[in-house]
C-alpha cells in the first residue's frame, strides 16, 4: 500500500528537481524572475503537498485546497498548473489496482471526473488568478459549471496545454516527455539536467500556452529557435554544465521581454513526478512477488 507520506515526499521532490533545473525564462536556483523566488516555490510545494495527498479528498478538493494553501502561504500563483497536472496522477496512484499501469489508472480518473470536481477547480482557478485568464463563452470559471471537469478541460484544451492533458490521458507526458527524461538520465544520470532536457525539447516543439495567453504568437518563433539551439547543444555534450553560459544568456533574454514559459515548467514537474510514481509502482510490485 502506497502511503500519503510517500506520495507527499515524491511530489515535493519532483517540485525541487524542477527548481534545480536551469529553465531559461523560468524560476530556478540559477535565477529568480517574474516577481517570484525559489523560496516561494519551495514553500508552495511544502504547503500544497498535504492537500494533494489527502486520501479523504476527491480530485477537485485536492486541487482547491492545495491552491488555497499556496495562496495563503505566498500570496501569488506559483503552482496552479503544477497542482492541476499532479493531482490526477496522485489520485490515480492512490486508487490503483495491482493489474493497472499508472497511465491506465490515470485514464480511469480522468474518465470519471464530476461536475463537483469542476466546481472545486473553477473556485481554485479564480483563487489563483492566473495571468491572462480572460473570459469564456462556455463554462467560464466565474460561473457554476454544468459539465464534469474533463469536459470543462476539453472546452479549454485548444488554448491551454494543461487542459489538453486531461483529454488526451497525458499523452504529451507519457508519449514524449517521459522518454526525453529517461534518455537524458541514461546519458547524464542527473535529475536536474534530465528536467532541463524535458523543458527545452518540449518548448522547442510546442508553443507555451502561458506565453501565448499574454502575447499571442509574438514570441513563439523566437523561443522555438532558441530552444532548438539549446537542444542541439545538449545532444552533443557529455557535460551539460558546459552550456551554462548559453542558458544564462537565453534566460536573461527571455526575462527581459517578460516571457515566462510557465506551462512548460509545469509539464516538467508533472513529468518528473510521473517518472517517480512509475518507479514506485515497479518497486511495490516487486515487493509483492
Amino acid at each position: 500500500m502506497i502511503s500519503p507520506q510517500q506520495l507527499s515526499d515524491l511530489y515535493r521532490e519532483a517540485c525541487e528537481v524542477e527548481l534545480q533545473a536551469f529553465k531559461p525564462g523560468n524560476v530556478s536556483i540559477y535565477s529568480d524572475g517574474h516577481d517570484m523566488t525559489v523560496a516561494d516555490f519551495r514553500i508552495s510545494a511544502e504547503v500544497s503537498a498535504g492537500p494533494l495527498c489527502n486520501p479523504d479528498y476527491g480530485l477537485g478538493e485536492k486541487i482547491f485546497y492545495a491552491v488555497k494553501s499556496t495562496r495563503e502561504a505566498v500570496g501569488c500563483n506559483t503552482n496552479l498548473g503544477i497542482i492541476l497536472l499532479c493531482a490526477p496522477l496522485i489520485q490515480a496512484i492512490s486508487t490503483i489496482h495491482s493489474s493497472l499501469t499508472l497511465r491506465e489508472a490515470l485514464s480511469q480518473v480522468l474518465a470519471t471526473t464530476t461536475v463537483e470536481d469542476a466546481d472545486w477547480v473553477f473556485k481554485a482557478i479564480l483563487l489563483a488568478s492566473p495571468g491572462g485568464l480572460g473570459n469564456s463563452d462556455d463554462q467560464d470559471v466565474a460561473e457554476k459549471p454544468s459539465v464534469c471537469l474533463t469536459e470543462a478541460m476539453r472546452l479549454a484544451s485548444a488554448k491551454d496545454r494543461i487542459a489538453l492533458q486531461y483529454v488526451t490521458d497525458y499523452s504529451d507526458i507519457f508519449d514524449l516527455a517521459v522518454l526525453i527524461h529517461y534518455n537524458a538520465m541514461s546519458k547524464w544520470g542527473n535529475q536536474g539536467w534530465a528536467a532541463v532536457s524535458v523543458y527545452v525539447d518540449f518548448l522547442r516543439q510546442f508553443p507555451d500556452s502561458h506565453i501565448e495567453r499574454k502575447y499571442s504568437n509574438q514570441h513563439s518563433e523566437m523561443i522555438a529557435s532558441r530552444m532548438a539551439l539549446l537542444s542541439e547543444e545538449l545532444s552533443k555534450t557529455n557535460n551539460p554544465e558546459c552550456i551554462l553560459p548559453l542558458l544564462y544568456s537565453m534566460d536573461q533574454e527571455l526575462k527581459s521581454k517578460g516571457v515566462n514559459p510557465g506551462t512548460t515548467a509545469d509539464i516538467t514537474v508533472a513529468t518528473v513526478l510521473t517518472v517517480f510514481l512509475e518507479d514506485l509502482l515497479i518497486t511495490c510490485n516487486k515487493s509483492l512477488q
